[in-house]
């Protein structure tokens, strides 16, 4: 009989095992942007949304359920529940999703990764914690690059829908810094996997019942096999299947680290657009991507001094 292993190599360095696959899971979270924007050609936004944690939720019900950890979060963990479920996934990924309607791949991408520099913003505002040195530049540069792709000098703002979709973008990117500072705060009582599908299945009901009376009744989308593969690639592959990869392999590296890989989504995310769909980047949005994407580095740089205070794979799980 016929029995794959992993090449000893993998067996002697757990960390390359480790680095392999996260590598695998940002990749896939890259790819999932572009497959969004595909399937958005044959379903509306939030059914689309709403078919994407759907599927993803059942998903993980079963896999924590086969591993014997699924019962109801713990009173203590509610209000974390409510902040992933309603800020991260519905309002950033419905804004999101509604957003691709009007809004090329690559500019989508770019405006929704930017949460490191609200995350510094909100920080300050919030609970006072003033920027370093490093983090002013951070969000200096990261903030001037936002500039600079939602100018006139890159953004045609005559096109309709071109002030929705921005504004929509950089809404769910605050809404998603929200929840990371939150998540930072958070006394955990379950884990980060167990919560998941119940936050997931919160998500489905509100990003559902919105499109029910927005879009109006699911029956009406025309489905394909396209549409079909794009679904399950979306839901069960690129979110559920990678936030178990996630929830298992980013508690092996430092929150730091796990920052670090995550800077590839968008990168991937972008070079993808191009590739699948033929986005054109210009000049400007090049020179406005490298100002963002330093920002970010740097603002990932400089919180991971401060060492992981909570479950890395929480605020930077979703594609």
């Amino acid at each position: 009989m016929l029995t794959l292993t992993a090449p000893r190599f993998f067996h002697t360095h757990p960390m390359a095992r480790t680095g392999t696959v996260l590598s695998v899971m940002v990749l896939l979270w890259g790819l999932s942007w572009p497959a969004t924007q595909i399937a958005l050609m044959q379903i509306p936004p939030l059914w689309l949304a709403a078919f994407r944690f759907g599927s993803a939720a059942l998903c993980l019900f079963a896999f924590v359920g086969l591993k014997g950890g699924l019962k109801l979060p713990a009173r203590a963990d509610l209000p974390i529940v409510l902040s992933m479920g309603l800020l991260q996934m519905t309002t950033f990924t419905g804004l999101g999703m509604i957003a691709m309607t009007v809004t090329d791949t690559s500019h989508a991408v770019l405006l929704a990764y930017t949460t490191p520099l609200w995350t510094l913003l909100l920080g300050w505002a919030a609970f006072g914690q003033r920027p370093d040195r490093g983090q002013m530049l951070a969000l200096a540069l990261g903030l001037f690059g936002i500039a600079l792709v939602c100018s006139p000098l890159e953004t045609d703002w005559s096109q309709p829908g071109a002030f929705m979709g921005a504004g929509f973008l950089l809404v769910g990117a605050v809404a998603w810094s929200g929840v990371i500072l939150h998540v930072k705060r958070h006394k955990w009582q379950g884990s980060a996997l167990s919560l998941a599908p119940w936050q997931m299945a919160l998500a489905t009901l509100c990003l559902g019942g919105a499109a029910l009376m927005i879009e109006g009744p699911s029956s009406r989308i025309r489905w394909s096999g396209e549409l079909a593969a794009m679904l399950v690639f979306i839901g069960p592959v690129a979110t559920s299947l990678c936030f178990v990869v996630a929830a298992e392999y980013g508690r092996r590296i430092s929150a730091f680290a796990m920052s670090n890989f995550t800077l590839g989504v968008p990168l991937i995310g972008i070079a993808a657009s191009v590739l699948l769909l033929s986005n054109h980047l210009s000049g400007i949005f090049l020179a406005g991507l490298t100002m963002v994407f330093c920002g970010m580095a740097l603002a990932a740089r400089t919180a991971g001094r401060s060492g992981p205070s909570h479950p890395p794979v929480m605020d930077r799980c979703k594609s």
